[in-house]
């Protein structure tokens, strides 16, 4: 599998949102470097599984709409805008944020985000 047809999948698969898909596809020695527009955070893999776990906890339902996926060697871009349903209006979908993160694969996981986001 390539790293493009890697990281499409995690996205794809919406393994991002639960412990079990993040174990799949995510290096134990993860790192991602966030900048948002509420400042700047770096991630390890404990950090992502809680951050998963809270927006799980969050919202009704989770989707994202990939605009974008781009790859050279092993570094994967990708531009996407997540989509949630909060519990009080399930009905009601909403821009959570608009994010581009560039991924370097090591050992057939995501190893290196580099992410930038912006609320919806």
């Amino acid at each position: 599998m390539s790293a493009k047809e890697l990281v499409a999948e995690y996205y794809e698969s919406q393994a991002f949102r639960t412990a079990e898909g993040i174990g799949r596809y995510i290096h134990e020695e993860v790192v991602v470097q966030w900048h948002s527009s509420k400042g700047y955070l770096q991630l390890e893999k404990n950090d992502i599984l809680t951050f998963a776990a809270e927006l799980d906890k969050s919202y009704s339902a989770q989707r994202l709409f990939i605009s974008h996926i781009i790859s050279e060697g092993d570094a994967v871009t990708v531009r996407y805008t997540h989509y949630v349903n909060p519990f009080e209006s399930p009905a009601d979908e909403m821009i959570l944020a608009h994010f581009v993160i560039i991924w370097e694969i090591k050992d057939k996981q995501l190893y290196k985000g580099y992410l930038m986001s912006q609320l919806g």
